[in-house]
């Protein structure tokens, strides 16, 4: 026998007031715990815009695993450049997140 909805009005209110989508989408990432994931996915994808052309250029592989970011370069100079500033580029893609998502980079 199929199952009928009923629909019940207690359970059906809204919120009152207005919801921004940004708010909205916050709140999904948090309750479907999903933020981490959200994070590593937006590191790689924006990652000329967080390290600029010159760096994303010579980059041919970027991911993150446990908490570390593992960058692959075609530039064996600009890797040495970026092993000494290994610091400030943590400390740049936790700013653009908003939370310590990488805690070291290794260079592939």
């Amino acid at each position: 026998m199929a199952k009928v909805y009923h629909y019940n009005k207690e359970n059906a209110r809204r919120k009152t007031g207005a919801t921004s989508l940004k708010d909205a989408i916050e709140d999904m990432l948090e309750i479907y715990k999903i933020r981490s994931k959200f994070n590593e996915t937006y590191i790689v994808t924006y990652w000329e815009k967080i390290m600029g052309l010159p760096i994303a250029s010579r980059t041919t592989q970027i991911y993150i695993q446990d908490k570390k970011l593992f960058i692959q370069l075609d530039s064996a100079p600009l890797r040495n450049e970026l092993v000494m500033a290994k610091n400030k580029i943590i400390e740049m893609i936790n700013k653009e997140v908003g939370q310590r998502m990488i805690e070291d980079v290794v260079f592939i």
